[in-house]
């Protein structure tokens, strides 16, 4: 953890100025772009004085000490292509299986289709980006286009199958991850 960036994160978020938060806590205005540069490390009695003017405390400073990331590139992406299927899965929020749910971008070709999924706990939506697909849930078949959804429980065998002419594409959401 980068002690000092996370200080002037918080110190602009709060909109102060080094200068500000120097003098509510009683220090100079370069010791504070030191600590913020990580150039110094301040002691625990100064690190609280610090926080306390930044309006948290060590507990809440330390307890988010793992920044998660909100934005995700196509770098980050991790894809697998399954050629007996016709399909490629890209997982769009990498190591996703530790969330409540599970975000996929699944490209089919034609005639393609995903694995035929069991029933277990949980939901699970879709929104069909290009193509035509099959949604089949247990006995039941329902067809959805391009700019159309679908939304159901997991607790029946599911899959989709691509019956158009053309390449389909479907971001796929589990609950809780299951792909």
């Amino acid at each position: 953890m980068e002690i000092g960036a996370k200080i002037r994160r918080l110190r602009i978020t709060n909109q102060m100025t080094q200068e500000e938060l120097a003098d509510r806590a009683e220090l100079s205005k370069g010791f504070i772009s030191q600590i913020e540069n990580d150039l110094t490390s301040p002691s625990i009695s100064t690190l609280v004085d610090i926080l306390q003017c930044l309006g948290t405390d060590l507990k809440g400073f330390f307890s988010d000490s793992e920044d998660k990331q909100i934005v995700f590139k196509q770098k980050d992406y991790f894809s697998k292509t399954d050629d007996e299927l016709k399909n490629t899965i890209e997982w769009v929020v990498p190591n996703a299986q530790k969330n409540a749910m599970e975000p996929i971008r699944m490209t089919l070709l034609p005639g393609g289709k995903s694995l035929e999924d069991q029933p277990h706990e949980g939901e699970e939506f879709g929104y069909v980006v290009k193509g035509c697909l099959d949604v089949h849930i247990g006995n039941e078949c329902h067809r959805v286009k391009a700019g159309e959804s679908f939304y159901f429980e997991s607790n029946r065998k599911h899959y989709v199958v691509n019956v158009g002419k053309s390449e389909a594409q479907v971001i796929w959401v589990s609950t809780p991850p299951s792909f």
